[in-house]
């Protein structure tokens, strides 16, 4: 039997490969002579830059930038394709888990070390750029970012605004001279799962701003910052991107990359299954295993669980997904593919014990899963093959 193995990371607890290894350890537990393959995934949030590196050979860098505090951080990105491509994840840069608790505040949040990112992997010669905007602490409409890359903010009396989304509603004009010569010769993809639109109370600092820091008066204040910043774009870049879904991703960086950078929309977990040559893998499997730490309702809008089973269903493979923690609402994802949902705690204990005997609790449920899949050809039971399934 060939097994494809294709999870995302179970967030807080274990990485998407390390997942993976646990499905395998699963498997080989009931069939040990299985052929499996494994591609660990991301959907464009923490552990895309593995992902795309594990599947594609690339080479990880790192770079000492700015964080969205103020303050030097550590980000990681990756290069591949010779050198030709690279992938980005802000959340290594200008992400909310560099962050204390007790110091989120998007009002001064700044995405300017991804900016910085991003200027380290064009000047390494990468003109394809897959950005992923998960993660995010920041809600600055991308304008730290496009600072790093050269595009100056003015207020009214000609001087550079400050750090983060309080500081959007001094803008006054744009400069984009001095902006970094090889963004025109770039292909720029934004790898997002967030459809929501810059502004307004489905927007990024309406949605969003609480989860960052921000109090109610200050979502208010912030939301304000996005529009005026909006505005600004249209009249002087010439480009409205106000409602485009997924301008309001990342605090707003996804409007600040397709409004500066010329950047595309595309959902995360297809770019990553595309360089992972999903398409191709899945044509030789028997069986698919997914998963994630949490498969809820959101599942279904672009989730690696929807993803995996979109493509599998057009090879008629049957999906198997061992997640963390499932949800009632999680049994929409049936109507999109996935042929089981199994939830991979299966006795009750506490969120701490759970998280800490995640790798068993994986290998336990995909062992099972299997068992039952092999009972009609263990026991020789063929009606059961006949019966209709919904």
């Amino acid at each position: 039997m060939k097994i494809l193995i294709v999870p995302d990371s179970y967030k807080g607890s274990l990485s998407s490969k390390e997942v993976a290894d646990c499905m395998e350890q699963g498997i080989l537990d009931v069939l040990p002579e299985a052929i499996v393959h494994k591609i660990p995934i991301a959907d464009g949030g923490e552990g895309t830059v593995e992902a795309i590196l594990s599947v594609t050979c690339g080479e990880s860098r790192e770079l000492e930038v700015i964080g969205p505090h103020g303050g030097p951080v550590t980000a990681t990105y990756g290069v591949y394709d010779n050198g030709r491509s690279a992938v980005i994840e802000m959340a290594s840069a200008s992400g909310i888990m560099l962050m204390s608790q007790d110091s989120l505040n998007p009002w001064g949040a700044t995405t300017y070390g991804t900016g910085q990112v991003i200027k380290a992997a064009l000047e390494e010669g990468a003109r394809r750029l897959v950005i992923g905007i998960g993660g995010s602490a920041t809600n600055d409409g991308g304008v730290g970012m496009a600072q790093a890359l050269g595009v100056r903010f003015l207020d009214a009396a000609g001087e550079e605004i400050g750090f983060g989304g309080g500081e959007l509603q001094r803008i006054c004009s744009i400069d984009m001279s001095g902006i970094h010569p090889t963004i025109a010769q770039c292909e720029i993809t934004i790898a997002s799962d967030v459809t929501n639109p810059l502004c307004g109370h489905k927007g990024a600092a309406h949605v969003f701003g609480p989860q960052k820091g921000a109090t109610p008066e200050m979502v208010v204040k912030l939301d304000e910052g996005l529009k005026h910043l909006a505005m600004i774009i249209r009249e002087q870049v010439g480009i409205d991107i106000e409602n485009v879904a997924g301008a309001g991703a990342a605090g707003g960086l996804g409007a600040g990359l397709m409004a500066f950078l010329n950047a595309k929309m595309a959902r995360g977990i297809d770019i990553v299954l595309e360089a992972a040559r999903f398409d191709e893998v899945v044509r030789d499997a028997d069986l698919v295993f997914t998963g994630e730490g949490r498969t809820d309702a959101q599942t279904v809008f672009g989730k690696t669980p929807a993803g995996v089973a979109k493509l599998s269903k057009k090879y008629n493979k049957p999906v198997i997904c061992i997640s963390g923690g499932v949800t009632t609402e999680a049994f929409e994802i049936y109507n999109i593919g996935i042929d089981v949902i199994i939830g991979a705690t299966q006795i009750p204990m506490t969120l701490e014990e759970a998280i800490g005997k995640t790798p068993a609790n994986i290998r336990h449920a995909v062992s099972s899963v299997l068992r039952a899949i092999l009972i009609p050809e263990k026991y020789g039971i063929g009606r059961l093959r006949k019966l209709p399934v919904v």
